[in-house]
């Protein structure tokens, strides 16, 4: 089962992942996409490890994800858009070889017993990106984000804190 969570910075995206999870289990596994760019990224990574409890299991994993030994887990991804700038950079900035790896590994990871909650943002709503690679990733962000919804279970759109179920 794939449940898929999208919305903006801020938007309550993790918290409400991560309450979903724990209703539906008592060891729960949390797979980071994030590399650590930055001081003020890995604080950002800290503040997340430090919400979760002691309940919870930890993947680190910039790509393959379903490589993972996550079947028959409830499992929180967090997120697409670092998962993908990982696949972006691996590609070499080329859009089409990106999205289809991304396909190709969420796909893998549906074929696995288990329950998948995908996070994504939806970097799209904000402002035009300015460079010509900001504007590709924004396209590459925007397709991930519409195949991932597409063939999940369940679909929320978060705004505010609030939770709005798409399907």
């Amino acid at each position: 089962m794939i449940i898929y969570i999208s919305g903006g910075t801020r938007s309550g995206k993790s918290s409400y992942a991560q309450k979903l999870t724990l209703e539906k289990s008592d060891s729960p596994v949390y797979v980071a996409t994030a590399k650590i760019w930055d001081e003020d990224f890995a604080a950002r990574v800290e503040r997340h490890k430090a919400e979760r409890g002691p309940e919870w299991r930890l993947f680190e994993s910039e790509t393959n994800i379903h490589l993972l030994p996550i079947e028959n887990e409830v499992v929180v991804v967090d997120c697409v858009t670092l998962w993908l700038t990982n696949i972006f950079m691996e590609y070499r900035e080329d859009i089409e070889k990106s999205l289809n790896a991304f396909k190709m590994q969420v796909d893998e990871l549906r074929r696995k017993d288990g329950t998948f909650i995908i996070i994504s943002n939806e970097i799209g709503m904000g402002l035009h990106a300015e460079t010509s690679l900001g504007r590709k990733f924004t396209d590459l962000q925007g397709w991930a984000n519409q195949y991932v919804a597409s063939i999940a279970d369940e679909a929320i759109f978060m705004v505010s804190g609030l939770a709005l179920r798409l399907k």
